[in-house]
């Protein structure tokens, strides 16, 4: 009775995303797993969209948590204390990224890294035009919808027109198409693994020739690791598994370690733009959060302390070896813990979606591809329950 008065109140007061919610209650989380009120547990293949890579409720961070909030919460609008969470993690996240990338802008969310990184560098360029890649997600606010893969994209930012002008999107992997990076572009963003494309890697050389194109007419290269950053691909950034260093990168998701964090990263100097002409070129208020700031430096220091990144492709390629042969599997398309699995027809995706939520699984499909389904587990998921996980799948694929 009572999660029937809660699911009413869920529909009448919460803001609603799609006309069709999946409405599971939610009471506890554990680890890879979350538990409705009867009881009911489900393997978490989704991680809130790679957000929950130590796993849920992870000691190390809800003590982090607890502390923090003890001690004190928000005082100021964002940079004008000094706050140990902030200082330290900052310290620590330039620390395992590579030079020059040392100075770390906190934010709320990955949307506003992405405003923030487009701001910074049409101020450092003094340039307009800004270059995305089709079927790219960068968020929905104003400047990252802009930004949204065209013309896939359209079906959600038309009825949002005027968006930012000087806008274009160029197709991923294509080397013919870094002729249209000139020396009007003030940046290329772009995702070192397309997520929501349904998990697209770069081809051989293509992220390098895409840094010499930007460097050669003077574009910033803007990597969005938003979902792949905090070791989801098998390292603890995209840009050294793939051996290529951006001018700007956009954290968030997991980087919060379980609570809204966002960040842009950039060089001292590009970043120093901000300062001046005008002075406060962006403001945030409450972001680099103490308790937020606190949870990403624990969840960061327990995937480094417990070397969880390190088993991360390991851990994906045994997930893709035991689906890989089924019948229905079509492809799986990977980076790390990060997984596309192909059934070709969007049909039998949702009716996959159907069959797990019957067994005790969340997955979810791609904002452009519905015709794979994703498997983005806590990076801290064990052999054995990647191989009891994979065996309710295959149940669920025989049943297609």
């Amino acid at each position: 009775m009572q999660n029937d008065i809660l699911r009413r109140q869920f529909l009448a007061h919460v803001g609603q995303t799609s006309p069709a919610p999946q409405l599971i209650s939610v009471e506890r989380a554990e680890g890879v797993f979350f538990y409705t009120p009867e009881g009911k547990r489900y393997y978490d293949l989704i991680s809130g969209v790679s957000v929950s890579n130590v796993g849920h409720s992870n000691p190390a961070v809800v003590e982090a948590v607890c502390r923090q909030a003890r001690e004190y919460m928000h005082i100021m609008v964002y940079g004008e204390m000094v706050e140990r969470p902030q200082v330290e993690y900052a310290t620590l996240i330039a620390g395992l990224l590579p030079e020059p990338l040392s100075s770390i802008y906190f934010l709320n969310s990955g949307a506003e890294a992405v405003e923030g990184a487009l701001k910074l560098a049409k101020r450092y360029t003094a340039r307009t035009e800004i270059i995305s890649m089709r079927r790219a997600y960068h968020g929905s606010t104003h400047g990252a919808m802009s930004i949204m893969g065209f013309p896939e994209g359209e079906e959600w930012k038309n009825a949002f027109r005027p968006l930012l002008p000087d806008c274009r999107a160029i197709e991923f992997n294509s080397f013919d198409d870094l002729k249209h990076i000139t020396s009007r572009t003030a940046c290329v963003i772009c995702e070192p693994v397309q997520g929501e494309a349904g998990v697209r890697v770069p081809q051989d050389g293509y992220l390098q020739a895409l840094r010499a194109r930007c460097t050669e007419v003077g574009a910033l290269l803007i990597f969005d690791e938003i979902q792949t950053g905090m070791g989801r691909s098998g390292e603890m950034f995209a840009m050294t598994k793939y051996g290529v260093t951006p001018d700007i990168v956009c954290l968030a998701k997991a980087f919060g370690g379980g609570m809204p964090l966002g960040a842009f990263v950039s060089s001292n100097e590009i970043m120093n733009s901000l300062q001046s002409n005008p002075v406060l070129g962006h403001i945030t208020t409450f972001g680099g959060h103490p308790v937020c700031c606190a949870a990403g430096l624990a969840a960061a220091n327990y995937l480094i302390e417990n070397k969880v990144v390190e088993d991360v492709e390991r851990k994906g390629a045994l997930f893709e070896s035991l689906l890989e042969n089924h019948p229905q599997v079509v492809d799986i398309r990977r980076s790390g813990l990060l997984l596309a699995v192909e059934l070709g027809s969007s049909e039998k995706l949702y009716k996959i979606m159907e069959l797990f939520i019957e067994r005790g699984i969340l997955s979810d499909w791609f904002l452009y591809c519905d015709t794979a389904f994703r498997i983005s587990p806590p990076l801290v998921m064990t052999d054995e329950q990647i191989e009891e996980c994979a065996e309710l799948i295959v149940e669920c694929l025989n049943d297609l």
